[in-house]
Protein backbone atom coordinates (compact mmCIF):
# COMPACT_ATOMS: atom_id res chain seq x y z
CA UNK A 1 0.00 0.00 0.00
CA UNK A 2 1.10 3.18 -1.14
CA UNK A 3 1.48 6.51 1.65
CA UNK A 4 -1.06 8.09 -1.21
CA UNK A 5 -3.40 5.22 -0.40
CA UNK A 6 -3.12 5.00 3.67
CA UNK A 7 -3.98 8.54 3.87
CA UNK A 8 -6.33 8.56 1.69
CA UNK A 9 -8.36 5.66 3.81
CA UNK A 10 -7.94 7.90 6.59
CA UNK A 11 -9.46 10.90 5.15
CA UNK A 12 -12.41 8.83 4.12
CA UNK A 13 -12.93 7.30 7.17
CA UNK A 14 -13.13 10.76 9.19
CA UNK A 15 -15.05 12.91 6.29
CA UNK A 16 -17.36 10.71 5.11
CA UNK A 17 -19.71 12.98 3.55
CA UNK A 18 -18.23 15.76 3.97
CA UNK A 19 -17.41 17.97 7.68
CA UNK A 20 -20.30 19.48 7.86
CA UNK A 21 -19.33 21.36 10.72
CA UNK A 22 -17.14 23.46 8.75
CA UNK A 23 -19.22 23.56 5.35
CA UNK A 24 -21.84 24.84 7.82
CA UNK A 25 -19.67 27.83 10.00
CA UNK A 26 -17.45 28.92 7.44
CA UNK A 27 -17.19 30.58 4.23
CA UNK A 28 -16.12 28.89 1.11
CA UNK A 29 -13.48 31.67 0.03
CA UNK A 30 -12.36 31.96 4.20
CA UNK A 31 -8.24 31.49 4.46
CA UNK A 32 -6.71 30.98 7.58
CA UNK A 33 -2.94 29.71 8.98
CA UNK A 34 -2.06 27.78 11.83
CA UNK A 35 0.92 26.12 13.72
CA UNK A 36 1.36 22.54 14.68
CA UNK A 37 2.97 22.84 18.62
CA UNK A 38 4.66 20.22 20.33
CA UNK A 39 2.71 20.15 24.09
CA UNK A 40 5.59 17.61 25.24
CA UNK A 41 9.34 16.83 25.26
CA UNK A 42 9.89 13.97 22.90
CA UNK A 43 11.15 12.91 19.07
CA UNK A 44 9.32 14.13 16.15
CA UNK A 45 8.09 11.12 13.31
CA UNK A 46 5.75 11.55 10.42
CA UNK A 47 6.47 15.22 8.86
CA UNK A 48 6.13 14.19 5.32
CA UNK A 49 3.01 12.35 6.02
CA UNK A 50 1.33 15.14 8.42
CA UNK A 51 2.23 17.32 5.59
CA UNK A 52 0.96 15.06 2.67
CA UNK A 53 -2.46 14.46 4.33
CA UNK A 54 -2.98 18.73 4.03
CA UNK A 55 -1.73 18.77 0.75
CA UNK A 56 -3.20 15.53 -0.51
CA UNK A 57 -6.45 17.01 0.66
CA UNK A 58 -6.24 19.99 -0.78
CA UNK A 59 -2.92 20.57 -3.43
CA UNK A 60 -3.41 24.45 -2.92
CA UNK A 61 -2.66 23.94 0.85
CA UNK A 62 1.17 25.27 1.36
CA UNK A 63 2.76 23.55 4.43
CA UNK A 64 6.44 24.75 6.02
CA UNK A 65 8.45 22.14 7.78
CA UNK A 66 10.16 23.75 10.81
CA UNK A 67 11.74 20.52 12.16
CA UNK A 68 13.54 17.19 10.65
CA UNK A 69 12.81 13.84 10.89
CA UNK A 70 14.08 12.78 14.24
CA UNK A 71 14.44 16.05 15.72
CA UNK A 72 14.56 16.24 19.59
CA UNK A 73 11.00 18.51 20.50
CA UNK A 74 10.62 20.35 23.91
CA UNK A 75 7.17 21.18 24.68
CA UNK A 76 6.30 24.58 22.81
CA UNK A 77 8.40 24.00 19.86
CA UNK A 78 6.64 24.63 16.95
CA UNK A 79 6.33 21.50 13.95
CA UNK A 80 5.16 23.12 11.12
CA UNK A 81 3.27 25.70 9.43
CA UNK A 82 -0.15 25.55 7.25
CA UNK A 83 -2.23 28.35 5.27
CA UNK A 84 -4.54 27.57 3.10
CA UNK A 85 -8.86 27.99 2.64
CA UNK A 86 -10.09 27.71 6.36
CA UNK A 87 -12.44 24.64 5.45
CA UNK A 88 -9.24 22.89 4.21
CA UNK A 89 -7.38 23.24 7.30
CA UNK A 90 -10.06 21.83 9.36
CA UNK A 91 -11.12 19.29 7.40
CA UNK A 92 -7.31 17.53 7.36
CA UNK A 93 -6.41 18.84 11.01
CA UNK A 94 -7.51 15.20 12.52
CA UNK A 95 -5.81 12.97 10.31
CA UNK A 96 -2.69 14.98 10.37
CA UNK A 97 -2.17 15.01 13.68
CA UNK A 98 -3.23 11.48 14.33
CA UNK A 99 -0.49 10.53 11.97
CA UNK A 100 2.42 12.37 13.61
CA UNK A 101 1.20 12.16 17.63
CA UNK A 102 1.75 8.51 17.13
CA UNK A 103 4.75 8.35 14.81
CA UNK A 104 5.99 10.47 16.73
CA UNK A 105 4.87 8.55 20.11
CA UNK A 106 7.16 5.51 18.33
CA UNK A 107 10.15 7.66 17.68
CA UNK A 108 9.89 8.68 20.89
CA UNK A 109 10.36 5.88 23.23
CA UNK A 110 12.42 3.96 20.19
CA UNK A 111 14.69 6.74 21.22
CA UNK A 112 14.41 6.28 24.82
CA UNK A 113 15.18 2.26 24.58
CA UNK A 114 18.13 3.31 22.32
CA UNK A 115 19.52 5.65 25.16
CA UNK A 116 19.67 2.40 27.38
CA UNK A 117 22.00 0.74 25.24
CA UNK A 118 24.40 3.69 24.80
CA UNK A 119 28.23 2.49 24.66
CA UNK A 120 26.99 -1.02 23.51
CA UNK A 121 26.98 -2.32 20.25
CA UNK A 122 23.67 -4.17 20.64
CA UNK A 123 21.10 -3.12 17.86
CA UNK A 124 16.93 -2.83 18.98
CA UNK A 125 14.79 -4.45 16.40
CA UNK A 126 11.24 -4.16 16.18
CA UNK A 127 8.50 -6.82 14.86
CA UNK A 128 5.63 -7.30 12.99
CA UNK A 129 3.21 -6.35 16.05
CA UNK A 130 2.36 -3.14 13.92
CA UNK A 131 -1.15 -1.76 13.17
CA UNK A 132 -2.45 -3.53 10.33
CA UNK A 133 -2.08 -0.99 7.15
CA UNK A 134 0.60 0.89 9.16
CA UNK A 135 3.48 -0.68 9.35
CA UNK A 136 5.45 1.08 6.47
CA UNK A 137 4.77 4.31 8.89
CA UNK A 138 5.63 2.47 11.84
CA UNK A 139 8.61 0.76 11.05
CA UNK A 140 9.70 4.29 9.72
CA UNK A 141 9.03 5.46 13.29
CA UNK A 142 11.28 3.45 14.94
CA UNK A 143 14.45 4.27 12.49
CA UNK A 144 13.12 8.18 13.21
CA UNK A 145 13.91 7.29 16.79
CA UNK A 146 17.56 5.37 16.20
CA UNK A 147 16.12 1.88 16.11
CA UNK A 148 16.57 -0.67 13.57
CA UNK A 149 13.87 -2.81 11.27
CA UNK A 150 13.46 -6.21 11.37
CA UNK A 151 12.04 -8.28 8.74
CA UNK A 152 8.92 -6.09 7.13
CA UNK A 153 6.61 -9.11 6.23
CA UNK A 154 6.36 -13.26 6.11
CA UNK A 155 8.37 -12.84 2.35
CA UNK A 156 11.54 -11.04 3.57
CA UNK A 157 13.38 -13.52 5.58
CA UNK A 158 13.21 -16.31 6.88
CA UNK A 159 11.76 -16.71 10.62
CA UNK A 160 11.11 -20.66 11.80
CA UNK A 161 9.42 -20.39 15.60
CA UNK A 162 8.20 -22.53 17.37
CA UNK A 163 5.02 -24.09 15.97
CA UNK A 164 7.35 -23.62 12.51
CA UNK A 165 9.38 -26.44 14.27
CA UNK A 166 6.33 -28.02 16.08
CA UNK A 167 4.30 -28.59 13.13
CA UNK A 168 7.86 -29.67 11.16
CA UNK A 169 8.72 -32.48 13.21
CA UNK A 170 12.31 -30.39 14.65
CA UNK A 171 14.88 -28.59 14.52
CA UNK A 172 16.64 -30.71 12.02
CA UNK A 173 13.63 -31.32 9.65
CA UNK A 174 12.43 -27.45 9.86
CA UNK A 175 15.69 -26.23 8.53
CA UNK A 176 16.32 -29.04 5.75
CA UNK A 177 13.14 -28.34 4.74
CA UNK A 178 13.90 -24.55 4.34
CA UNK A 179 17.57 -24.95 2.64
CA UNK A 180 15.62 -27.31 -0.31
CA UNK A 181 12.43 -24.72 -0.64
CA UNK A 182 14.37 -21.73 -1.12
CA UNK A 183 17.12 -23.92 -3.44
CA UNK A 184 13.77 -25.12 -5.45
CA UNK A 185 12.06 -21.82 -5.84
CA UNK A 186 15.13 -19.64 -6.46
CA UNK A 187 15.19 -17.40 -3.46
CA UNK A 188 18.07 -15.91 -1.60
CA UNK A 189 16.56 -15.10 2.20
CA UNK A 190 18.55 -15.02 5.65
CA UNK A 191 17.49 -18.08 7.89
CA UNK A 192 16.49 -17.36 11.75
CA UNK A 193 15.22 -20.01 13.42
CA UNK A 194 14.00 -19.17 17.03
CA UNK A 195 15.32 -21.64 20.15
CA UNK A 196 13.29 -22.15 23.48
CA UNK A 197 16.08 -23.61 25.96
CA UNK A 198 19.75 -25.20 25.11
CA UNK A 199 18.56 -28.47 23.95
CA UNK A 200 17.17 -26.58 21.17
CA UNK A 201 20.08 -24.56 20.79
CA UNK A 202 22.25 -27.52 20.90
CA UNK A 203 19.97 -28.86 17.52
CA UNK A 204 20.80 -25.96 15.71
CA UNK A 205 24.39 -25.88 16.39
CA UNK A 206 24.91 -29.50 15.12
CA UNK A 207 22.57 -29.29 11.86
CA UNK A 208 23.89 -25.17 11.42
CA UNK A 209 23.49 -23.61 7.67
CA UNK A 210 21.35 -20.32 9.14
CA UNK A 211 22.18 -17.18 9.96
CA UNK A 212 20.96 -15.93 12.78
CA UNK A 213 19.65 -17.40 16.03
CA UNK A 214 17.20 -16.20 18.22
CA UNK A 215 17.11 -16.75 22.08
CA UNK A 216 13.25 -16.54 23.21
CA UNK A 217 12.91 -16.13 26.78
CA UNK A 218 16.46 -16.70 28.06
CA UNK A 219 17.51 -14.95 31.30
CA UNK A 220 20.59 -12.40 30.99
CA UNK A 221 22.98 -15.24 32.68
CA UNK A 222 21.78 -17.99 30.32
CA UNK A 223 21.77 -15.85 27.52
CA UNK A 224 25.44 -15.20 28.24
CA UNK A 225 25.89 -19.22 28.51
CA UNK A 226 24.46 -19.83 25.22
CA UNK A 227 26.42 -16.64 23.13
CA UNK A 228 29.57 -18.61 24.51
CA UNK A 229 28.59 -21.82 22.89
CA UNK A 230 27.65 -20.37 19.79
CA UNK A 231 30.53 -18.70 19.81
CA UNK A 232 30.26 -16.52 16.48
CA UNK A 233 28.77 -18.77 14.15
CA UNK A 234 25.59 -17.15 13.89
CA UNK A 235 24.41 -13.48 14.29
CA UNK A 236 22.28 -13.80 17.86
CA UNK A 237 18.70 -11.87 19.34
CA UNK A 238 17.34 -11.99 22.11
CA UNK A 239 13.30 -11.73 22.40
CA UNK A 240 10.68 -12.26 25.25
CA UNK A 241 10.64 -10.69 28.88
CA UNK A 242 12.70 -7.84 27.92
CA UNK A 243 11.42 -4.45 28.52
CA UNK A 244 12.75 -0.80 28.74
CA UNK A 245 13.50 -1.47 32.82
CA UNK A 246 16.08 -4.65 31.54
CA UNK A 247 17.03 -4.28 28.33
CA UNK A 248 20.79 -3.12 29.49
CA UNK A 249 20.97 -6.28 31.04
CA UNK A 250 20.39 -7.83 27.84
CA UNK A 251 22.57 -6.41 26.10
CA UNK A 252 25.35 -6.27 28.54
CA UNK A 253 25.77 -10.19 27.42
CA UNK A 254 26.99 -8.77 24.24
CA UNK A 255 23.91 -10.09 22.20
CA UNK A 256 23.79 -8.62 18.68
CA UNK A 257 20.17 -7.44 18.31
CA UNK A 258 17.37 -6.98 20.78
CA UNK A 259 14.11 -7.09 19.29
CA UNK A 260 11.34 -5.29 21.50
CA UNK A 261 7.35 -5.23 20.30
CA UNK A 262 6.85 -2.55 22.59
CA UNK A 263 8.39 -0.14 20.31
CA UNK A 264 5.14 -0.24 18.11
CA UNK A 265 2.17 -2.17 19.84
CA UNK A 266 2.44 -0.25 23.05
CA UNK A 267 2.56 2.99 22.53
CA UNK A 268 1.37 6.75 23.91
CA UNK A 269 1.30 9.13 20.86
CA UNK A 270 3.18 12.23 21.79
CA UNK A 271 0.92 15.26 22.38
CA UNK A 272 0.67 17.39 19.81
CA UNK A 273 -1.81 20.13 18.53
CA UNK A 274 -2.60 22.32 16.10
CA UNK A 275 -3.22 26.23 16.54
CA UNK A 276 -5.16 28.81 14.70
CA UNK A 277 -3.18 31.87 14.21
Amino acid sequence: MTLEEIIQIALDEDLGSGDHSSLATIPATARGSAVMLAKENGIVAGLQVAKQVFTQYDRKTKVELLKKEGQSLQAGDKIMKINGLSRSLLAAERTSLNFIQRLSGIATFTHKVVQKLEGLNTRVLDTRKTTPGLRMLEKMAVRAGGGENHRFGLYDMIMIKDNHIDFAGGITEAISRTKAYLKKNHLDLKIEIEVRNFYELENVLKTGDIQRVMLDNFSPDDLRSALKLINGRFETEASGGISINNIRQYAETGVDFISVGALTHQIKSLDISLIAL
